[in-house]
């Protein structure tokens, strides 16, 4: 049976209206607390993009039993791997060993506003191998000198260290990364759309890669989008911060204003058929059913609403019950 994880979404919502809803998911019975990292939004009206580290941190003081997570993290760009490593650090002593570091490759919105280059998936493919091997070492108590194509260390060794061993999670959307990710990290971070799919170019890749490299069975976390809403009024009310993140071009794009403009300008019908739609909780259930037969050991709900606090309630009445008797798949 997996475990649910909420997602706490930092381009929507300002960072102590997070802190809130996460407080109240774990108390609505989720598992694990996830947090996005962005420096910038999908729009520019309707949004927020609040430092993830700093709410990590007031997240692991204000909950007690939810594991924490960054869903995800990029250690490429603005953020050092060696820097990364010493948050998560700081982040798992504060939550009293809860934390788990789930980085990915990054979006250029994210890393060219502050003057960086945004390469192809092979530069970053390396630079991820390259970041995870140093963050690994430093979090494994190291003192490092690392002199690699990218990145460079000199007796860097983190002195507040973590209280156990934390995992990192590498997101992935094809084969190479997935295969990476098996060969490199402790779980993989997928999202679903088609579950055949992404078992055939994801999940399977990344398992196998993990039994070939002879490592430990590592955790998939499976996630997907989805919006509760009556009509499509409300459906489309609801994607106000996210209508953006679906539009054509976004991948090179920096300005949250010119993707709100290209949505505006779209049939709002495209953006919404691009989300699964749940009008009631029995619907939500359907959406994240494939994602627990798919056997992820952790199943991340990713949902929208113009209610957020009646959405969490609701999933903790009638929706993380549901998804639990489904059980193991198959």
């Amino acid at each position: 049976m997996p475990e649910f994880a909420y997602f706490c979404g930092t381009e929507q919502f300002q960072p102590e209206v997070l802190l809130e809803q996460a407080v109240q998911a774990e108390a609505a019975g989720f598992d694990v607390l996830t947090v996005s990292d962005h420096f910038h939004p999908w729009v520019d009206d309707v949004s927020a993009a609040p430092f993830a580290w700093s709410l990590l941190g007031a997240l692991a003081l204000r909950t007690r039993r939810a594991r924490i997570a960054t869903a995800v993290t990029c250690p490429l760009f603005r953020y050092h791997p060696g820097f990364v490593a010493q948050a998560a650090a700081t982040v798992d002593r504060l939550s009293g060993g809860r934390f788990a570091l789930g980085v990915g490759s990054g979006e250029g919105i994210n890393e060219r506003p502050l003057g960086w280059e945004f390469p192809g998936n092979k530069e970053r493919r390396a630079r991820m191998a390259e970041a995870v091997a140093i963050m690994r070492r430093l979090l494994d108590g190291e003192k490092l000198d690392f002199a690699g194509e990218f990145y460079r260390t000199r007796a860097a060794r983190l002195y507040s260290p973590p209280l156990g061993r934390v995992p990192i999670w590498m997101a992935a959307g094809g084969e190479q990364a997935a295969a990476l990710a098996g060969r490199i990290a402790d779980g993989l971070i997928v999202s679903v759309k088609a579950p055949r799919e992404a078992l055939d170019q994801v999940i399977d890749p990344f398992s196998r890669a993990a039994r070939e490299a002879d490592r430990p069975k590592p955790t998939v976390v499976a996630q997907r989008w989805s919006i509760l809403a009556r009509d499509e009024d409300e459906a489309w009310a609801a994607l106000a911060a996210w209508r953006g993140l679906r539009v054509e071009g976004r991948l090179d794009e920096v300005d949250p204003s010119v993707l709100r403009a290209r949505a505006d300008a779209m049939d709002r019908r495209e953006i919404i058929g691009k989300y699964a739609w749940a009008r009631t909780p029995a619907e939500l259930v359907e959406v994240y059913r494939p994602l627990v037969e798919v056997g992820a050991d952790i199943v991340s709900i990713q949902v929208t609403s113009v209610d957020q606090a009646a959405t969490i309630r609701l999933l903790g009445k009638d929706v993380l019950p549901a998804l639990r008797r489904l059980g193991p798949p198959a």
